[in-house]
């Protein structure tokens, strides 16, 4: 029997571990919480827990020496660490997570070792990759050309479950949706290409309609740039990449921002409460109004919708943060994992949408429109932990019986792989519905 380990048990991991013990692989999960672990498993025959330490890297190492395959849903900065013993044991690797450069660093040695190090194959990176290529492809096989690609993603809560004023629940890592908020971004419109601070991210959102879904927002995510290489279209003159929110999402992170809020400098916050946290950024005093003193330094009124929402997260309040050793950001989180969460039956949804501008040989031209609107399971999986965790079980499966031959490190950018899990993942319940128009 083939056999997986699977490092971290968050809130991804269980439909990737359910997938391959279905399939009937044997599967250990390992992490630091093992019961965590055991609740995944659920008791199944060929479901295995263990306890590892990701600070101690030899703790890993028994059970990808063991493995067939490794998967790391740990956080990203980890992974180069896990594929460093994965090629040492000369055992293949499957993760959710960008290609970082230390990863790249290891292609060669991956290589040598005749293992892949299979990387990007969840939702955003992934099925976005897997999505878009197949309809790229399609078009260079027909003759034609991309002049433009526009691919847009977001994990939202669903209509129904949309009730905070801020419009956003966590179905991933906190911490992680916060960190990505600081990110600059670059892309290309019309030929022009366009860098945007980090500071400045939110300034740049646009209003977008998803049919069957309604309006929503966009603001640009990273730097679209290496996709015209990595999509294979040199010939674009639009590449931009784009994260969807409900509307207002990024006036009010555009305001946590100025308000320093998503700074990661670590202090002691142990006896500090909300309100003097505030109070120090915005040069308060204790006698001073901190609604009137937060809408001054922002340059706003104390009525506006982003001071009222700041005040319903709990910012300006008495309570104490009560972290020795934490940020603002740290803070924040604390706040918008109370607010901000999904309660029982609430679900999901995943919002991916890909616009293609197209010119073929005859003089012809259209835009393609591909969607994917995808709504979790009341009471069961969310649909970011089944879009991100089955593209890559589905991944980690192909490995095992052989069907991808490609090494080192890689992204589903490649047929072998993005035809098989596109497939599977529409047999899943997972599939984009397409529609294109003329273009005068």
């Amino acid at each position: 029997m083939k056999k997986v380990v699977v490092f971290g048990a968050g809130m991804v991991a269980a439909p990737h571990v359910r997938y391959l013990l279905e399939h009937g692989y044997e599967v250990t999960v390992a992490t630091r919480t093992v019961s965590k672990a055991d609740r995944i498993i659920a008791g199944h025959e060929h479901g295995h827990s263990a306890s590892v330490t990701v600070t101690d890297p030899e703790t890993l190492r028994p059970y990808i020496k063991d493995a067939d395959v490794a998967v790391s849903l740990l956080p990203p900065p980890y992974h180069p660490m896990v594929a460093k013993i994965c090629i040492e044991e000369k055992t293949h690797l499957v993760t959710t997570s960008y290609v970082s450069d230390a990863m790249k660093e290891l292609h060669e040695d991956a290589v040598k070792a005749d293992i892949i190090l299979l990387n990007e194959l969840g939702l955003d990176p992934g099925i976005d990759h897997m999505s878009a290529k197949k309809v790229i492809d399609e078009v260079h096989s027909k003759g034609g050309k991309i002049d433009g690609f526009l691919s847009l993603c977001g994990a939202l809560p669903s209509p129904q479950a949309n009730n905070n004023p801020f419009g956003y629940k966590f179905s991933w890592s906190p911490r992680g949706v916060l960190l990505a908020s600081r990110n600059s971004a670059k892309f290309m419109i019309d030929g022009q290409i366009v860098d945007v601070p980090g500071e400045e991210l939110f300034a740049h959102y646009k209003f977008h309609y998803v049919e069957g879904f309604g309006w929503v927002e966009n603001y640009p995510n990273r730097n679209s740039l290496p996709y015209i290489d990595l999509y294979g279209i040199k010939e674009t003159k639009t590449m931009y990449r784009g994260t969807l929110r409900y509307i207002g999402w990024s006036e009010t992170m555009k305001r946590i921002a100025d308000l320093k809020l998503l700074d990661v400098t670590e202090k002691n916050l142990s006896k500090t409460t909300y309100r003097q946290l505030i109070a120090e950024i915005v040069g308060a005093s204790e006698q001073d109004d901190i609604v009137d003193a937060v809408a001054r330094y922002l340059g706003t009124e104390p009525y506006s919708t982003v001071v009222r929402k700041l005040e319903w997260l709990g910012l300006f309040s008495d309570r104490v943060i009560g972290l020795e050793r934490g940020s603002n950001l740290d803070a924040l989180v604390q706040l918008m994992l109370e607010k901000l969460r999904y309660e029982p039956g609430e679900v999901d949804v995943d919002l991916m949408q890909h616009h293609f501008f197209v010119s073929y040989p005859d003089g012809s031209k259209k835009e393609l429109v591909s969607t994917l609107i995808d709504y979790g399971i009341p009471n069961g999986d969310t649909s970011v932990a089944r879009t991100v965790g089955l593209p890559a079980a589905i991944g980690v499966r192909l490995i095992l019986e052989g069907k991808i031959s490609l090494r080192g490190v890689q992204i589903p950018v490649h047929p072998e792989i993005y035809r098989p899990v596109l497939e599977e993942l529409e047999n899943l319940g997972i599939k984009f519905h397409e529609k294109e128009k003329e273009i005068n």
